[in-house]
């Protein structure tokens, strides 16, 4: 892994994303190296050419720029993070999203959370000083052969259950982001069963599903596992690459159906 201390002008940006006013990114990159992942189109805007998952640059200065940046902001939701991680392995030993959650507290902003890492629950004591705030955890699978494949340095399913069962029991609401399903992997009508039952154990009620993106640099990626592990399933994935809409419709007409027997409420 290479990983670079830098300093940052800006860290507090406006948001693209409907419902969100506002981004923290406190790393650039990610070391969770998750097959499917999108943000790597952030390479263009880094200088870096080394392959997505090998390099993380640590913000180290993002909470003193915060700190500044939040206390003329207006007021609004800020979502940690878009395109990195907030909790990826690194942070344990740099604290650099906890410094950002202790400048945020007393200010007119809201904070989301969403990581693949059980270690978001070591800042609940920051968590609950937060005025507003959420925290949720990206889970595609209960398989853990299968998570390893597609997320290789992402904490384990069952530890992201427990950190979101301690969250919630901590007074937290919590929601789960389930996407990307993986076709005819992590999509079947049990697997995403087992799954739900178990985020509704967790005390999760709000489940957001996505399906798996098929455009972009994680196709070679995904290209690559899929020949390695899953061979005869290359032609379906070309097939949904082609056109993923009426899947993408089945899939969460089925996540609904599904929710309902678990009294979660869907999202999309």
């Amino acid at each position: 892994m290479i990983v670079k201390e830098i300093e940052c002008r800006s860290i507090l940006s406006k948001s693209g994303i409907p419902g969100v006013d506002y981004v923290v990114n406190p790393y650039v990159g990610c070391a969770h190296g998750c097959v499917y992942c999108y943000a790597t189109f952030i390479k263009r805007f880094t200088g870096h050419e080394e392959p997505w998952g090998t390099f993380v640059d640590v913000r180290v200065n993002a909470a003193e720029v915060l700190a500044r940046q939040a206390r003329r902001a207006r007021p609004g939701t800020v979502v940690l993070s878009s395109v990195t991680d907030p909790y990826q392995p690194l942070e344990e030993r740099y604290g650099i999203t906890r410094a950002c959650l202790e400048a945020l507290v007393g200010s007119d902003l809201g904070v989301s959370i969403l990581t693949k890492s059980a270690l978001v629950q070591r800042d609940i004591d920051i968590l609950r000083r937060l005025g507003d705030v959420e925290a949720a955890c990206t889970i595609t699978t209960l398989d853990e052969g299968l998570r390893r494949r597609f997320e290789p340095r992402a904490a384990p399913s069952a530890a992201r259950l427990e950190a979101l069962a301690a969250l919630g029991a901590a007074g937290i609401r919590t929601w789960a982001f389930c996407g990307p399903l993986l076709p005819f992997l992590s999509d079947g009508e049990g697997q995403i069963d087992a799954l739900f039952g178990e985020l509704q154990r967790a005390g999760v009620s709000r489940v957001f599903v996505d399906s798996l993106n098929l455009c972009g640099a994680a196709w070679g990626r995904l290209q690559r596992v899929l020949a390695a592990h899953y061979p005869d399933l290359l032609p379906l994935y070309q097939a949904l690459r082609r056109d993923r809409q009426p899947y993408h419709r089945a899939l969460l007409e089925r996540a609904r159906r599904i929710a309902s027997r678990h009294g979660l409420t869907v999202d999309e």
